[in-house]
């Protein structure tokens, strides 16, 4: 294939979170027109055959083989552009820290030299169950970021982690907080006596960030996995997260995050927390009731799950900004959108920050759409362009061999521009996640995105409405004030959480339905 370029680095193995930041950089490289850099499984391969960037020496790489595959606009600049990838990759595998004395390639290795608590295991899924019974059989708590693993796999992992009174936080655990670390996607918090157990990435950072935002702060933050709650799982690991933190001194309030569990999971969650001695604040996202049962607090949106454990925590609201819905920014914007503009697009980069939005609207619309729907009727399909959408571009379907959204926004930036011109379409939603290994600038490659699909829309006869919610605190790295300031300057309206974002815009469109 002409322009191809293609290199395979025979038994080099590198993690699947590094490869995608690897992939990200490799795209930006002068000349380069698409590019993965990836581990040759059989997974992989499929995603470069989908791609086009696939030969006869990609097909017969082996699984433990790294491959750069690439398509270049200028053949002749071939051999500086793969350069420049191996470059990176030779970064990537420099030790830079002076702290570090020695590099460990096996958990074996590791426990043998050092005192190590807990195990990080980021690889190819196809190899992260023999990951993970190493460092459980070595007596290491696991958090598992790599997806990818089978059900049986994970029940398995669990089971012997609960045989072994060890926390087995995955597969697909996205975020944590361990004694005031972050691990994963995490946000940079306060520490204080609020203990949360997430079976949700981003839903555990909104509130994490909502915490510290009303004065409050986290002891722990444990994630489960997002299957933990399923049927076939049952809910192994947030039950064993609840009896931990019931025993630890520093927790006095515990948070319960989740997409609608199972039935009885859920029965087993509930009786569990009822034999606790401590307030439990449930929000099992999409069960939009509010009520109180004992010592449980089940909330039915992010922000006042927040504040509802600060309370608990004993922290006083009474002076707080609870930042309440902007009543007359509501009207002002539906006397700008014509009748027509009847349809919200939420494109997002974390999946319970997409799935309480759809849940929100989906109180006041039949006409609501999503890929994270749980009804076929709710799904994304040819027919939903006439209702409101929202997508979460951290799904698998977006992020099979490729980055996640946090790190790489290339897909949603493209579904921006083809829903900005939309003539049907009156808001769009975007959320920007901060903190650890996120993007260090998200609201920065958006800016001419919007201020350009504004000012079209104008050209257009029409108004667009943009609302963008910053996931962060003032201790992430990202500075969210410059990002703030970044918003501002393209004509967005910023809304102070997720679930204020996704009232507003349902409110916006709402004058004609």
């Amino acid at each position: 294939m002409k322009n191809l370029v293609v290199k395979v680095l025979k038994n080099r193995y590198i993690d699947s979170v590094s490869l995608m930041a690897l992939s990200t950089k490799a795209n930006q490289i002068e000349h380069v027109s698409q590019a993965i850099v990836a581990m040759a499984t059989d997974m992989n391969k499929e995603v470069m055959r989908n791609a086009d960037l696939t030969n006869e020496v990609v097909e017969q790489a082996q699984a433990s083989d790294l491959v750069i595959t690439m398509k270049i606009t200028d053949e002749g600049e071939a051999q500086a552009v793969l350069a420049k990838v191996e470059e990176l990759l030779t970064k990537k595998e420099k030790v830079t820290t002076t702290n570090v004395k020695r590099v460990y390639h096996t958990i074996q290795e590791t426990v043998q030299n050092e005192k190590a608590h807990l195990a990080l295991i980021s690889v190819n899924g196809h190899y992260a169950t023999r990951e993970a019974l190493q460092a459980l059989n070595n007596n290491l708590n696991v958090m598992m970021f790599s997806d990818n693993v089978s059900v049986a796999d994970e029940k398995m992992l669990k089971d012997l982690a609960n045989e072994k009174g060890l926390l087995m936080m995955g597969p697909d655990c996205g975020t944590a907080i361990i004694n005031n670390i972050g691990l994963g996607f995490a946000n940079n918090v306060r520490r204080g006596n609020i203990g949360i157990i997430g079976a949700s990435g981003t839903g555990s950072q909104e509130i994490s960030v909502r915490i510290h935002e009303f004065g409050g702060g986290i002891s722990q933050l444990l994630g489960t996995g997002g299957r933990d709650l399923t049927a076939e799982i049952g809910g192994k690991m947030m039950l064993a997260g609840i009896d931990l933190l019931a025993q630890d001194p520093d927790t006095e309030v515990i948070v319960l995050i989740s997409k609608p569990p199972a039935k009885k999971v859920q029965e087993k969650i509930i009786a569990k927390v009822k034999t606790i001695n401590k307030p439990v604040v449930v929000w099992f996202v999409g069960e939009m009731e509010q009520r109180v049962d004992g010592n449980i607090y089940f909330e039915s949106m992010s922000k006042n799950t927040a504040l509802k454990a600060v309370e608990l925590a004993g922290i006083s609201t009474s002076n707080l900004d609870l930042h309440p819905l902007n009543i007359p920014l509501i009207e002002e914007v539906r006397q700008k959108l014509a009748p027509e503009q009847k349809y919200i697009r939420g494109l997002f980069t974390g999946g319970t920050l997409a799935a309480e939005a759809y849940y929100i609207t989906k109180q006041k619309y039949a006409n609501v759409y999503s890929n994270i729907a749980k009804n076929p009727e709710n799904q994304v399909n040819e027919n939903s362009s006439d209702g409101h959408i929202y997508i979460d571009f951290g799904a698998d379907e977006y992020t099979d061999g490729k980055p996640h959204p946090m790190i790489d926004p290339s897909n949603r930036i493209n579904q921006f521009r083809k829903e900005a011109q939309n003539p049907k379409v009156g808001v769009i939603l975007l959320d920007f996640v901060l903190g650890y290994g996120a993007h260090q600038d998200p609201v920065g490659v958006m800016v001419e995105e919007i201020i350009q699909a504004k000012q079209q829309a104008e050209k257009d006869g029409r108004h667009l409405e943009v609302i963008g919610y910053i996931l962060g605190t003032d201790y992430d790295t990202q500075n969210i004030e410059e990002q703030l300031a970044k918003l501002e300057r393209t004509g967005a309206i910023y809304a102070s959480s997720m679930q204020n974002a996704a009232l507003l815009a349902r409110e916006f469109v709402g004058k004609d339905e």
